[in-house]
């Protein structure tokens, strides 16, 4: 096992992802307090973590359940390439386990000071489901996102969690009105997720269930244009109720981008449709920089 086996396998281009829901939930926050930098700085590096144990997990389980094959159309990391094993791979994933506690407990602490009493519990709770949502997509006996069922969790930790759980930990307020832009970035969370899922569909069908799958592929891929479009409706209704000034409004400019990834969602397949991927990802974390940069 080597440093550029680990960072392969660590998938570190899905990382703008889940940064767009912790840029979003601190410009939020941003509207009703100062931002406390050693919280921010902590809770960034706890999104990374928590990403990265997804994406290390998820290649154990998909090959423990032998679903990544030489046959698979995405991209192939280390175990598929023989340049780590699966004994190196779990002790990597405990490592990460370490990390994501040590950077989770400094977080909450930064931001209550304390860790014994109900708003700290209840965020540590929330961490530990996060790690366990982060390890089971694939890896266990019975993975849920081998149940079809990981457009769900991708809405609420990518979306929910991600975008209220980042504003909650940085002003300890909540405004129901933030559910708009967390739903928003869920849904466009769910996209990537559902791209990767159609893509896969000819190597995905043998060994799981997913959405993609029980639609087909052209419903599969109305599914992503709503997607992208429930977006869009939530992210235009927030600013709608919220804005008073134009600047509120620049996240706009990022619309043709999403137009031209669904086009490419609609005209690829298999393979070819691996770089709409990194696409939608960028996407989403541009939109998300360029709407903190309007509040």
């Amino acid at each position: 096992m080597t440093i550029k086996s680990c960072i392969k396998s660590m998938r570190l281009r899905t990382l703008p992802l889940s940064m767009a829901g912790i840029i979003a939930g601190t410009a939020l926050a941003s509207k009703v307090c100062s931002l406390d930098v050693p919280t921010v700085i902590a809770l960034i590096l706890t999104t990374a973590f928590l990403q990265i144990l997804s994406n290390l997990s998820n290649e154990l389980g998909d090959t423990l359940h032998g679903t990544d094959t030489k046959e698979r159309q995405g991209i192939h990391y280390s175990i598929q390439d023989g340049e780590m094993t699966i004994p190196q791979m779990k002790k990597l994933i405990f490592a990460i386990v370490c990390l994501c506690c040590i950077s989770g407990l400094a977080m909450v602490l930064f931001s209550f000071h304390k860790l014994f009493t109900l708003q700290p519990i209840c965020l540590l709770v929330l961490g530990a489901a996060a790690i366990w949502a982060a390890m089971n997509y694939t890896l266990g006996e019975n993975p849920y996102g081998y149940k079809g069922l990981g457009d769900i969790f991708v809405f609420i930790f990518f979306g929910i969690v991600s975008v209220m759980g980042a504003a909650y930990v940085c002003s300890h307020t909540l405004e129901l009105i933030w559910a708009l832009p967390a739903s928003a970035f869920g849904c466009w969370s769910i996209g990537v997720l559902n791209v990767n899922n159609i893509r896969d569909m000819k190597t995905d069908e043998a060994t799981r269930t997913t959405v993609a799958l029980k639609l087909g592929r052209k419903n599969a891929r109305i599914y992503q244009t709503a997607l992208i479009a429930a977006g869009w409706i939530l992210m235009l209704a927030y600013s709608s109720a919220t804005a008073d000034r134009w600047s509120q409004w620049i996240y706009l400019i990022t619309l043709p981008l999403f137009a031209a990834h669904l086009r490419g969602v609609w005209t690829r397949v298999d393979r070819a449709l691996d770089p709409m991927l990194p696409m939608l990802v960028m996407t989403a974390f541009i939109t998300a920089i360029l709407f903190a940069i309007g509040i």
